[in-house]
Formats: C-alpha cells, sequence, structure tokens
C-alpha cells in the first residue's frame, strides 16, 4: 500500500464515512497533461463548452464518448447515432451534459457542461468508436474550474479604473482575447483579435470608454481600463484568454464606492448658484439634454420609433442620414426620397420616414422587428447640399431581453411572445434554447413533435390558431432549473427568411426548506400531476456540497440498497406516490450536516427527467455553551453538532 492510499485510508476512517461517491484520484499522465488542450472557467458561471471538433471519416454506426479516466464510472456523455445513451453516466453529471443534435453530421462533438463546481475539474478525454473495440482518442481536455477572483474598488468621480488580467508573455500572434460581462446579461465590453482591437460587437455602455495595453501579446498583460467609471459598472468581468486551443479565464470583481458628498450633487449646487445668477442657463441646459433620447424596448417588438424633430426651417435639397454606432448607414434621404440602395444589409426592409418629412421638420425614423442585437447609439445627421452639417441628434436605443421567473416545482410556465404583425399561413414557428437544442417548432398547420430535442418531449404546448392571433407564447410543463436559460423564438417565411425574432431569459428559483436541528423530520415538499407512468423511476439526490443519493423509489418500491450510507433508514415517501402524484420525501432526524442543495427527478427508462424540482435545505445548529474556570481565567467553549470553538 503506497502512501497516498494509506492517507486516504487513514481519512475515510477519521471521518466515519463507509461510502463516498465520485472519488477523485489524481493520476500521474504527464504526456497526457502536455498535449491535453487547457480550458478554465470560474465556479459559478452557467455553462462550460469543452471543444472537440473531428474533420475525418466517421464510420457506420458510430459513437462518440466523453470520459473522465479518474472516476468510476468514467462515462460523462455517450451520443449513439442521433440520441444520447446516458445509461451509464456518472452520477455527478446527470442532468449536465449535452451536445449538439447534429454532432454526428457537423463533426462538432463538443461537450457542454453545465453549473461546473471544482470537483469537475479533471482530464476530459472525447473519441470515438465504430463499435468493433476500434477507439480513436480525438481530444484531451484539462478542464479547471477556479473560485478565485480579484476585487476592485473605484471611487466615485475617478477618471477611469484598471481590471487587472496577466498570463505568460510571448503570446501567440493569433490570440483573442475577450472582456465579459454576464452578471446582469450578456455583454460584450472589449474584444481584441487579430492584433487590433475588434469592437464592433461591444456593448452600448461600453462605447469610446475601454483600452487596452500595447504591445499586450508580448508582455502578456491584457488587463483593461474603463473610463469614467459609474455605479451601472458594479459587478462581475470575465477576461478569456484563447491562447492556441486553450481557453484560460480570469474573473474581476468591480466594487463602486460612492463619495459622501457625491459629484452630482456638487454639479447640481453650482447649478443652482448659476441659476439664481442667470435665469437663462436653464433654457440652454434644457435644450442640451433634451437633444440627446433614451428609448428603452424589449426585444422582439414590431416596431420603435428614434425621435429626431426640429424647428429649423430645412432647404427641400438637405440630405438626412441615420447611422448606428458603427458608423453603418441605417437610413438615407435625399433628392425628396429614400435611397435603399445606400443602407447596410442589417437594416433593409426595416426602417421607415415619414413623406415630406422636410416641410415639418420631424426627422424621426421607424425602425421595425427590434432584436437584442440592435442596442446602440443611432445618429441623425442633416446635411446641406455643399456637405455642411446642419443639425445633428442622437437616440440612446436598449433592447432588454424580457426575463421570466418562476420556483422550482410549478406545473407550468409561459414563455410570452404576442405580435400584431399579420403573419402568414404558411410561417413557420420555431422555439430554441441557448445551446441551439429544438424546444418547439409550429409548421405546415401544426406541431411538429418530431424534430423536438429529447429533453423536451411531451413538454410544451403552443395555442392553437396562433398565426392568426398572434399569440406565438410557448407554454413549457413541469420547469427544473436545469430549463434556467435564454429561449428565441423565430419565425420564418416558406422561403426561409425571418420574419419576427425574440428572446425570452427563463429561471427557475430553488425552493427554500428551514427547519433547527433537533426536529423530529422535515419534509422536502414535491408535489405533480397525478398518475405517472408506472415503469418511471424517482430519485432523491443531494447535490450541494457533495452528490449523495438521498432516495431511490423504481419498479414500485423503495431501493435502499442505493442510498448513502448517511441516509440509510432516515427517509420515507408516501405510498401509492405515482398514483397521487404527491413525491414528498420526509427525512428523520435532521442535522446541521444535512443542510444543502437537494433535487427530485422523475426519469423514464431513456433516463429523460419528465418532472424535477430543486430545494436549498438549512438545517440551523442549536449552539450549546459551557463555562469553566481555569487558572484564574473564565473559559467559555461552544458546540454546535460536533465542532467546538474556544473563547
Amino acid at each position: 500500500m503506497n502512501f497516498f492510499t494509506k492517507s486516504l485510508f487513514l481519512l475515510i476512517l477519521y471521518q466515519k464515512s463507509v461510502m463516498v461517491f465520485c472519488l477523485v484520484f489524481p493520476t500521474l499522465t504527464f504526456s497526457q497533461h502536455a498535449l491535453a488542450v487547457v480550458v478554465e472557467v470560474n465556479e459559478g458561471e452557467r455553462s462550460v463548452l469543452l471543444p472537440c471538433q473531428y474533420s475525418g471519416f466517421i464510420p457506420e454506426d458510430p459513437t462518440v464518448m466523453w470520459t473522465r479516466s479518474d472516476l468510476d464510472p468514467k462515462s460523462v456523455h455517450v451520443r449513439q447515432e442521433e440520441t444520447d445513451d446516458l445509461r451509464r453516466q456518472n452520477q455527478c453529471y446527470s442532468g449536465r451534459t449535452s451536445m449538439r443534435p447534429d454532432a454526428l453530421d457537423s463533426g462538432d462533438f463538443s461537450l457542454t457542461l453545465r453549473k461546473p463546481t471544482k470537483t469537475d475539474s479533471g482530464n476530459y478525454t472525447c473519441s470515438i468508436s465504430a463499435g468493433r473495440g476500434e477507439d480513436l482518442r480525438l481530444r484531451d481536455i484539462q478542464l479547471k474550474v477556479k473560485d478565485q477572483q480579484v476585487e476592485v474598488k473605484v471611487e466615485e468621480g475617478s477618471d477611469s479604473v484598471t481590471l487587472p488580467c496577466k498570463t505568460t508573455p510571448d503570446l501567440p500572434e493569433d490570440t483573442r482575447v475577450e472582456w465579459t460581462r454576464s452578471d446582469v446579461q450578456q455583454m460584450m465590453v472589449h474584444v481584441y483579435a487579430n492584433r487590433s482591437d475588434d469592437l464592433k460587437n461591444q456593448d452600448n455602455l461600453y462605447c469610446g470608454r475601454t483600452k487596452m495595453n500595447k504591445d499586450l501579446l508580448r508582455t502578456g498583460d491584457l488587463s483593461l481600463t474603463l473610463k469614467y467609471p459609474t455605479e451601472r459598472d458594479s459587478g462581475g468581468y470575465i477576461c478569456t484568454i484563447y491562447r492556441d486551443k486553450d481557453i484560460l479565464r480570469q474573473k474581476v470583481v468591480l466594487h463602486y464606492v460612492k463619495e459622501r458628498f457625491p459629484s452630482w450633487a456638487k454639479a447640481l449646487l453650482v447649478l443652482l448658484v448659476l441659476l439664481v445668477v442667470s435665469g437663462g442657463l436653464l433654457f440652454h441646459f434644457r435644450h442640451y439634454f433634451m437633444s440627446v433620447y433614451q428609448v428603452v424596448v424589449y426585444s422582439g417588438v414590431e416596431s420603435v420609433l428614434l425621435i429626431c424633430k426640429t424647428t429649423v426651417c430645412l432647404p427641400k435639397d438637405a440630405k438626412v442620414e441615420w447611422k448606428d454606432r458603427n458608423n453603418r448607414k441605417v437610413h438615407v434621404y435625399e433628392n425628396g426620397s429614400d435611397q435603399p440602395e445606400e443602407q447596410d444589409d442589417k437594416y433593409k426592409n426595416r426602417t421607415k420616414m415619414k413623406r415630406n418629412l422636410l416641410e415639418p421638420g420631424d426627422l424621426s425614423l421607424t425602425l421595425k422587428y427590434l432584436k437584442d442585437g440592435d442596442n446602440s447609439t443611432y445618429t441623425c445627421t442633416v446635411y446641406s447640399r455643399e456637405g455642411n452639417i446642419l443639425l445633428k441628434k442622437e437616440v440612446l436605443l436598449t433592447v432588454r431581453v424580457p426575463q421570466v421567473e418562476v420556483d422550482s416545482g410549478v406545473e407550468s410556465v409561459q414563455l410570452p411572445f404576442k405580435t400584431t404583425l399579420h403573419l402568414p399561413e404558411d410561417a413557420k414557428v420555431e422555439w430554441i434554447d441557448d445551446e441551439d437544442e429544438t424546444v418547439h417548432v409550429y409548421e405546415n398547420g401544426s406541431d411538429q413533435p418530431e424534430e423536438q430535442h429529447q429533453a423536451y418531449r411531451n413538454r410544451t404546448k403552443m395555442n392553437e390558431d396562433l398565426l392568426k392571433t398572434g399569440d406565438l407564447s410557448l407554454t413549457l410543463k413541469y420547469p427544473t432549473d436545469w430549463d434556467t436559460r435564454t429561449y428565441t423564438c423565430t419565425v420564418y417565411s416558406r422561403e426561409g427568411n425571418i420574419l419576427l425574432k425574440r428572446k425570452v431569459e427563463l429561471e427557475v428559483r430553488d425552493c427554500q426548506v428551514e427547519v433547527e436541528e433537533g426536529a423530529e423530520s422535515v419534509q422536502l415538499p414535491f408535489k405533480t400531476t397525478q398518475n405517472l407512468p408506472e415503469d418511471v423511476e424517482v430519485e432523491w439526490e443531494r447535490y450541494e456540497p457533495e452528490y449523495n443519493m438521498v432516495h431511490m423509489y423504481k419498479n414500485g418500491s423503495d431501493q435502499p440498497e442505493e442510498q448513502h450510507q448517511v441516509y440509510r433508514d432516515r427517509t420515507k415517501m408516501n405510498e401509492d406516490l405515482l398514483k397521487t402524484g404527491d413525491l414528498s420525501l420526509t427525512l428523520k432526524h435532521p442535522t446541521e450536516r444535512d443542510s444543502g442543495r437537494y433535487g427530485c427527478g422523475v426519469l423514464t427508462d431513456d433516463d429523460i427527467v419528465i418532472r424535477g424540482k430543486t430545494m436549498q435545505i438549512k438545517i440551523k445548529g442549536v449552539c450549546v455553551c459551557r463555562g469553566f474556570s481555569l487558572a484564574g481565567c473564565i473559559w467559555l467553549v461552544c458546540w454546535s453538532g460536533l465542532r467546538p470553538s474556544w473563547f
């Protein structure tokens, strides 16, 4: 018995633990580490992608396998033909992995791992098999799930702040660096690619306010300078480095500290003094501020009006030009008519201005079929025949994604999308999630369930006559925390052109259960529809702080041999639970060690989750204290459970 095995054995005896799930034994695979692609992600992120592309020959009846050799079982995800085979999947990854639906056709075998934790760190192997025992190893991925982050503070009124991000020097010339922010919504803050800044997709909030160091590839200093920081800039930022095939990440949290007497208050005081001195200044500032408009709409609305009006008399031969912040032409009016040939393709057939717009001085622009990519500052400029600027105004447009929140365990949730636009009878309506998995398809006058991803089978519903009513909302039944993601509804014409598009963000919240330690029992509630299929399997699991099987019901009875030992003889479920739909679990004699995140899943023979609920259980410990005198001092010892603390 080697030193490592002895140490582990003694540790297990000390903690009095007999069974441990998901044991990870480090293996000495130096050659594999040297060749493996490194992927880094911060704990708490929604998901991480393990890349694996294959352009070689794909045999008949292929099987794509993702494995992790230090686990038992080692299977992480298996794709056979067009379906996933998760029967031998390690329970650590249950409900958290997925591949592209067209993986075998596209050759993109990349794996999405949701809600990564530190225990997911390790070496993953992507391979393909022809079913004759001949496995071809395609890619080794070394995943590092990190919890460290850098805290940065900036005081109100500062000219700038630096968000640090450093790595090894002398980076390859094709290195790509992305600064993003995802704590509020996904924002692109700054991109460096092809040895220069690439700001065409930068979020409007950061336009003109970001800067990275020169010669950053040589120095490895990828820090970001953010100018004129405000309270809205507070939050978490991710620095992602695409180095060769490695994907490295560093997290920076920015804290904005307000002054006791903030600068805006000082400015207001100065303005009040000036107002007393000269009342005419008020009109001047009012005219200045009103020249910049802000418009906020939701993604998917049919149109928005970008206002630009003037009382100035404009010549009849004036030219009106609308541009976005990337200097793309949105709309051009010249020689008494629109000039669609000068428009950028992004705005073709999406803009409209009033007729005879120069006479009343209303130069406002209607922008149709809004999407979240339309976030921008739009500039309306009027030129004379000689090219001189007669008028210039800006409109800040913010397109928000609607958010829907619901508690885990509810029977259904609706993702709203209504339109008054007249839709053709042969239009196609498609809902997809943020991993490009098909959620629901309506085409040729009816639903197309065969096109759905298996995770959404029998769980979605759309209204009748939806093309006539314009109500394209989707009802998603039995939502679980795995359904927390962004969904996109797209309406296509018969020719495949996009007529309408909208995104909806869904968040399924955990149920909260609290009880004091010493209680006889605590109930983990879960009620769903009655008369569930008799061949389903009901699993209660503990996800955090470590994974354990709490209770299993299968083949019409409990399966105590599948339980983790700590829950033996402590759990109970109702009789006739499949008929009544009451899947609640009673946990006897709860202690503080039972606190954590739990979930209940109802699975079919194909390991498809058809019902689910998650919850946070908090067992509040009772503190016991005893005092005594020693060496002339009074000592107090307190403990909760078996953990004493000295004071």
